[in-house]
């Protein structure tokens, strides 16, 4: 199937259920962000901030451009001025840089907490004490040019579906924790991003809001690299 095919394939899973669909778009050269866009697609997500930033100026300006990978502090400021939603926040002092720069911008920048579900040292994500903790500290409350939309989640890269299951059930219920707690009153609490090629179906089941794809959308076939094309 094309690239086309598996967008209108997907959305049409997705939007039956309510669930957002986020293109990973990383690496993918423009002609085939492209086709994803021509079939209807508006999300995609980046890891790398230089590669955001240059597509952002190539591609359409209404795609909503998601920054999905570990964000360091010094990067923030490249993509402040148009980024749609960082799902990977992982600290306080993280946060409160996107506020800086969201200020310089005269905008509000919406964020995803990640927190740290997986059983493996590699991944990135605040525990959930840091979490509370951070929600509960002085320096959040003055931070006013960011606006937490959610949580995010990688569950361990296992073929083990029990663990993967009791990954995303965790943090669901950490979700609903969280937003009973903190954001009774925001009703743009709401996305729950977990699951991605490898998972996606049980993240759905177990209430995740946005799934990230990429290999499912692109494929995982050898293709130019998006600098080169």
């Amino acid at each position: 199937m094309s690239i086309a095919d598996n967008i209108r394939a997907l959305k049409n899973e997705t939007d039956a259920i309510n669930v957002a669909l986020l293109a990973v778009s990383k690496t993918k050269p423009a002609e085939d962000i492209m086709e994803a866009y021509n079939a209807g697609q508006r999300l995609f997500g980046e890891n790398n901030v230089q590669e955001l930033a240059e597509k952002y100026e190539q591609l359409p300006k209404d795609i909503e451009w998601h920054l999905i990978g570990h964000l360091q502090t010094n990067k923030v400021k490249y993509i402040a001025p148009f980024i749609s939603l960082i799902e990977s926040v992982d600290s306080l002092k993280l946060l409160q840089e996107i506020n800086k720069q969201a200020l310089k911008n005269k905008r509000v920048i919406d964020c995803l907490l990640q927190v740290y579900i997986a059983d493996e040292e590699t991944k990135f994500g605040l525990q959930y004490d840091e979490l509370i903790e951070l929600l509960r500290s002085p320096e959040y409350s003055e931070l006013k040019n960011i606006r937490i939309r959610g949580l995010m989640g990688i569950a361990t890269n296992t073929d083990s579906e029990k663990q993967i299951n009791e990954e995303f059930y965790e943090l669901h219920t950490l979700f609903d924790g969280i937003k009973l707690t903190y954001f009774r009153k925001e009703e743009s609490f709401n996305v729950l991003s977990m699951g991605m090629s490898s998972d996606y179906k049980i993240a759905i089941e177990q209430g995740s809001t946005l799934i990230r794809l990429g290999s499912t959308i692109f494929g995982n076939r050898v293709i130019k690299h998006w600098k080169n094309n």
